[in-house]
């Protein structure tokens, strides 16, 4: 079990699915879309010194900056975890 220190959640976001095209136009093959800055992620666990952990439930989506999200690698597994300050929302039941 991974436990989040020093402020960070551990998050979980869905993984971007290329897009196909179905109009036939070739694109370059170095031709990226822009993509989103922010995205909707799920709340696995966080560290106990995160600054608003009371507001914080398991599952919870929230709006996280994508390029500051860290993902670590290890034992197989990717672990993705964000600085709390990077939440940018969270949405309340």
């Amino acid at each position: 079990m991974f436990k989040p220190v020093n402020r960070y959640v551990q998050i979980e976001t869905n993984p971007t699915e290329p897009q196909e095209t179905s109009s036939g136009i070739l694109l370059p093959s170095d031709y990226k879309p822009t993509d989103e800055r922010f995205v909707k992620a799920r709340v696995l666990t966080w560290a106990d010194d995160v600054r608003f952990d009371q507001s914080l439930e398991e599952n919870q989506s929230v709006i996280v900056d994508k390029t500051m999200i860290e993902q670590i690698n290890y034992d197989g597994r990717t672990i993705e975890v964000v600085l709390d300050n990077y939440i940018l929302g969270l949405f309340i039941a």
